[in-house]
C-alpha cells in the first residue's frame, strides 16, 4: 500500500472513530470521568493495602470517601446552579445595559463603533450564557453521580489486579512490565499533582470571591478547579464569567479586584508552585492545549473541555513510554529537546611532531 493510501486510510479511521465517540458521548463521558476519579483514588487504596487492611475494607474506606465528597459537592452546587440559572436573564439584561452605555461613551469620544457590531461580536452577555452551559455540564455530571460511583468502585477492584495483569501482558507481548508500570505511575503522578493544585486554585478563588461578595463563589471555585486542568486558556475561561458577574454586582472596581485575585492565584499556583512540584517535562505545547480544547469540547461538549488536557496528557505519557513513539511525545511537549553538546574538534596533529 502506498504512503498516500495509508494516510487516507488513517484519516478515514480517525473520522469514523471521532464520529463514534461523539455519538456515544452519553456513555463515554461517565466512563472517562470514572477512570479519572479512579486514578486519583488508587494511591489512597494502595496506601491502605500497604498498611495491612484487607481489600474489602480498603475499598469500603475509599468508596465511602468518594461518596461523601460527591454528596457534599452535589449539596453545595445544585442550589447554586438552580439559583444562577433563574437569575441569569436579569444578569444578562443589566450587563447588556452597561455595555450599551460603554459604546455610547465611546461614540461620544469620537470612537466609531459600527451599529450591531458589539451585539454580534462583543456581547458580554454571551459569556454568562456560556458559563451557564458549563454549569449545565456540571449538572449533567451530578445527575450521573450514582453510575459514576459504581464504575469507580469496579475500576478500583480491577486496579488491585493490575500488577499481575501487567506481568502477563509483558510476557505475552515481549516487553518489560516496567514500561506499563512507568506509564501507570506517571499517569497517577500527573493526575494527583494536577488535582491537588487545581483544588488549591478553586479553594483560593472561592474564598477570594466570597470575601468580595460576588454571588455563587463555590460555583466559580468549582469552575476554576475544573478548568485549571487546561493550562493558560482554562484560567481565562474560568475568570471571565466571575469578572462579568462582579461587574454587574459591584461595578468596575469590584470587577478589577476579582480579576486581580484570579491573576494572583494563577501566578502563585500555576506559574510558581505547580512547575516546581510537577516539573517541566510533563508540559504540553500551548498550541496542542488549544487544539485539544477545541477537539474534545466538540466531541464531548462542556465536559470535554475539562477532560481535554487529561486525555491529551495521557496520550503524551503513553507515547513517551516507548522508544519507538517518543518522537511524537516530543511534538506534543512544551519544550524543545536538549541537544547533546558536540565533541570538541581535535586540532590536526603535526606529522613531524608525531614522528
Amino acid at each position: 500500500m502506498s504512503p498516500a493510501m495509508r494516510a487516507l486510510l488513517a484519516t478515514a479511521c480517525f473520522v469514523v472513530v471521532t464520529a463514534g465517540m461523539r455519538a456515544a458521548s452519553a456513555i463515554l463521558i461517565p466512563f472517562l470521568l470514572s477512570i479519572f476519579i479512579a486514578v486519583i483514588s488508587a494511591p489512597p487504596l494502595f496506601y491502605l493495602r500497604r498498611k495491612g487492611l484487607p481489600v474489602w475494607l480498603a475499598m469500603l474506606v475509599v468508596g465511602a470517601a468518594v461518596c461523601a465528597i460527591g454528596i457534599l459537592l452535589t449539596a453545595l452546587i445544585s442550589g447554586s446552579l438552580d439559583s444562577f440559572s433563574s437569575n441569569l436573564p436579569a444578569y444578562q439584561d443589566k450587563l447588556t445595559t452597561q455595555a450599551q452605555a460603554l459604546w455610547s461613551w465611546l461614540n461620544g469620544l469620537g470612537v466609531s463603533v459600527p451599529e450591531g457590531f458589539h451585539q454580534k461580536y462583543l456581547d458580554p452577555a454571551k459569556a454568562l450564557s456560556f458559563a451557564s452551559q458549563l454549569a449545565g455540564g456540571i449538572g449533567n455530571i451530578l445527575a450521573n453521580a450514582f453510575l459514576i460511583l459504581l464504575l469507580v468502585i469496579f475500576l478500583l477492584f480491577e486496579w488491585t489486579a493490575l500488577p499481575a495483569k501487567f506481568n502477563a501482558i509483558a510476557k505475552d507481548r515481549g516487553f518489560t512490565s516496567e514500561t506499563l508500570r512507568t506509564f501507570t505511575r506517571n499517569i497517577q503522578q500527573y493526575t494527583a499533582i494536577k488535582s491537588a493544585t487545581s483544588l488549591l486554585t478553586g479553594a483560593a478563588v472561592a474564598l477570594w470571591l466570597a470575601l468580595l461578595g460576588v454571588d455563587y463563589p463555590i460555583l466559580w471555585g468549582l469552575l476554576a478547579f475544573l478548568l485549571n486542568f487546561v493550562p493558560n486558556i482554562g484560567s481565562i475561561i474560568a475568570a471571565l464569567p466571575a469578572v462579568l458577574l462582579a461587574l454587574v454586582q459591584l461595578g468596575g472596581t469590584g470587577a478589577l479586584w476579582t480579576a486581580l485575585g484570579y491573576v494572583l492565584v494563577n501566578i502563585l499556583v500555576g506559574s510558581i508552585l505547580e512547575p516546581r512540584v510537577m516539573g517541566r517535562g510533563l508540559g504540553l505545547s500551548t498550541l496542542v492545549v488549544f487544539l485539544s480544547l477545541i477537539f474534545w469540547g466538540w466531541v464531548f461538549g462542556p465536559v470535554g473541555m475539562f477532560l481535554s488536557v487529561p486525555l491529551t496528557m495521557t496520550l503524551k505519557i503513553a507515547l513517551d513510554s516507548s522508544d519507538s513513539t517518543r518522537a511524537w511525545s516530543l511534538l506534543l511537549g512544551s519544550q524543545a529537546p536538549q541537544e547533546s553538546p558536540r565533541p570538541a574538534r581535535q586540532p590536526p596533529q603535526d606529522s613531524a611532531a608525531a614522528g
